[in-house]
């Protein structure tokens, strides 16, 4: 699929506007033959075919949050298989994990099979062929990350094994849906999160193949700070005394998520501010600064063009005379 890219110089990835597909262009006749068309454009190429007689109608929302594809699928019942012939006529090496939201379905590769009820999620590898079963209408979010540097051996063990919805299963989806939303109403900040979505994904992968378990507390909170932080860089009044309120964390826990981390609290907040600051300098040319400053979490333009500097070795007024070069 190709999606128009909304991304910020400085920013970490690139996150695409969401796009929506859908059978509803075409003739109910028409219907299924589209959606297999959409189904191979969006993920690997597929065959399809529908398990009902019912009028078929199915929706797609996609978009790329770094290395991350996120695609929400509402449709009606179909059965879905990756060939031997497709993997030979197209070689892409992905690794998805379809979570499910409601519906059931299953997932099967390498002889195993997982049952997918809401809340969980299964795993399965482009490079070998796999089926999806759906008796009925469902709903899921698919993820989809590229197979290298994922743990070859993780992954061999991990397709066609369930996470149930249990704790751990369901942390992770939980991750994932809220990404997937914010990077429909804030591709900035989703893309901030891109790669702490690649180790979490790792982290629940090797715990499907029974290698690994999942990220401890101190990871998961640190990965719901950082959420918290994506959706609310813009408040003025957002510091470290609101955020570990917010994420229910004592002050001195929330300081000690980030003691090893490459970047502060402070340098994370700093950095997803001048995102926004650049996104708004661009897209809005003709707002003052001051406004841009406002808008974006500081104290005024002074704090701005301090913040701004040092992350993109510019002014704001020069990056947006230079158009956002």
């Amino acid at each position: 699929m190709h999606a128009e890219h909304e991304a910020d110089p400085g920013s970490a990835g690139v996150a695409t506007r969401p796009r929506t597909l859908t059978t509803d262009e075409v003739t109910p006749g028409q219907a299924f033959a589209r959606w297999q068309d959409l189904i191979s454009d969006t993920f690997v190429p597929l065959v399809a075919a529908p398990t009902t007689g019912r009028p078929f109608r199915g929706r797609i929302v996609h978009s790329t949050v770094g290395q991350v594809q996120l695609t929400t699928v509402r449709a009606g019942g179909q059965h879905v298989r990756r060939t031997p012939r497709l993997i030979a006529r197209s070689p892409e090496e992905y690794v998805l994990a379809s979570i499910q939201v409601a519906g059931r379905g299953e997932v099967s590769q390498s002889g195993r099979t997982a049952l997918l009820h809401p809340g969980g999620m299964a795993f399965y590898d482009s490079t070998r062929p796999y089926t999806l079963q759906f008796p009925a209408g469902f709903e899921q979010l698919v993820v989809q990350v590229p197979r290298r540097g994922l743990p070859a051996a993780a992954v061999e063990r991990a397709t066609g094994v369930a996470l149930a919805a249990d704790s751990s299963g369901r942390l992770v989806a939980d991750f994932f849906r809220g990404l997937a939303h914010l990077s429909t109403t804030d591709p900035v900040g989703a893309a901030a999160l891109a790669p702490h979505a690649i180790g979490l994904l790792t982290s629940a992968l090797c715990l499907a193949a029974g290698s690994s378990p999942l990220p401890g507390p101190s990871a998961l909170d640190r990965e719901r700070v950082l959420a918290h932080l994506a959706a609310h860089f813009a408040d003025p009044r957002l510091d470290a005394d609101t955020v570990a309120r917010a994420c229910h964390l004592s002050r001195r826990t929330l300081f000690r998520l980030f003691e090893h981390e490459p970047e502060s609290l402070g340098d994370v907040l700093r950095r997803l501010r001048v995102s926004g600051a650049q996104r708004l300098l661009r897209t809005e040319p003709r707002l003052p600064l001051a406004a841009v400053a406002a808008r974006c979490g500081f104290g005024g333009g002074a704090q701005l063009h301090r913040a701004f500097r040092g992350l993109t070795g510019t002014t704001p007024a020069a990056y947006r005379r230079g158009g956002a070069g």
